[in-house]
């Protein structure tokens, strides 16, 4: 057994701040199958776990490769990196890596039985994109393309198959609120890359933060937010309560972005959580409307 200094080196490895960003996508797609009367408890408690698991090995990932390729620096404004500081070695970042992501792998295998054997091959792609995030010929973090991976491996493509484990289809407003919460979950990589922004620029980095600037992802933080509001309007406009909750949710983006433009360093990172809080509390309101409905 790890001591307590080792194993809270591993906790934060995991970067428990967002890890609200997998759990979310589930809890939409739990909530929109029970309103819709197909909530099914095994394949939902199946997909929440695979989600995060499958978050932890590419965080992971991340930590192992950047630290590979000289992409971090001791001393880094985010959160401590393990390996990088000599924490946690460098083979033990990587098994663990692999290690939770076959242990997710083999988790989603059970899936098969409630949505068919297609399944495989969604789960191949999201095992790759794990990967393909921080390394590969092209990895995606470092390109500019980690937004994008964002919406599609913690938005379209939870959503969408944690609801139709449950109840066998997708519907228009599935994926809509598939691609919001796409959309919360890039912002919470936004706020992550403004804040590193200098010390990825430092090792050759090519967020869209280091590309584009700050005022732009700052731009693009609102926009995004925005776009998920108008994407789950229409949702609120049936749920009890829903137009508070979209009143809410207007209110806290403008109220985030605000702060994106007034905080520094690593005041920052409270930004984040709280980013991917606002993420968990609207998907955790859609699950327990689903439920009482």
């Amino acid at each position: 057994m790890p001591g307590p200094d080792k194993l809270k080196c591993w906790i934060e490895a995991m970067r428990l701040r967002t890890l609200p960003v997998s759990v979310a996508g589930v809890f939409t797609a739990t909530g929109l199958a029970l309103l819709d009367g197909g909530f099914k408890w095994l394949p939902a408690a199946i997909c929440l776990v695979f989600a995060v698991l499958a978050q932890i090995a590419s965080n992971f990932a991340n930590e192992y490769f950047d630290y590979r390729d000289g992409l971090d620096r001791k001393g880094r404004v985010g959160p401590r990196r393990g390996v990088t500081e000599g924490d946690i070695s460098p083979q033990a970042m990587l098994r663990a890596a692999i290690g939770t992501l076959f242990v997710a792998a083999l988790l989603g295998l059970g899936l098969i039985y409630w949505g068919g054997w297609w399944l495989i091959a969604a789960g191949v792609l999201i095992v790759l994109g794990a990967l393909a995030y921080s390394t590969g010929p092209y990895p995606l973090s470092r390109h500019g393309w980690g937004e994008a991976a964002v919406v599609f491996f913690f938005g379209i493509a939870p959503v969408t198959l944690t609801y139709y484990v449950q109840t066998g289809t997708c519907t228009t407003q599935v994926w809509m609120a598939a691609v919001a919460m796409g959309l919360l979950g890039a912002n919470v990589l936004i706020v992550n890359n403004y804040r590193d922004i200098d010390d990825d620029r430092a090792v050759g980095k090519s967020t869209l933060a280091v590309r584009f600037g700050a005022k732009f992802v700052r731009g693009l933080y609102l926009s995004d937010g925005i776009a998920s509001w108008a994407l789950l309007w229409l949702l609120w406009n049936k749920l009890p309560w829903g137009t508070i909750l979209g009143i809410f949710q207007l209110f806290s983006v403008i109220t985030l972005w605000k702060q994106l433009g007034t905080l520094e360093g690593r005041a920052l990172t409270g930004l984040l959580a709280r980013t991917a809080m606002l993420m968990l509390l609207l998907s955790a309101a859609i699950l327990l409307l689903g439920a009482f409905s």
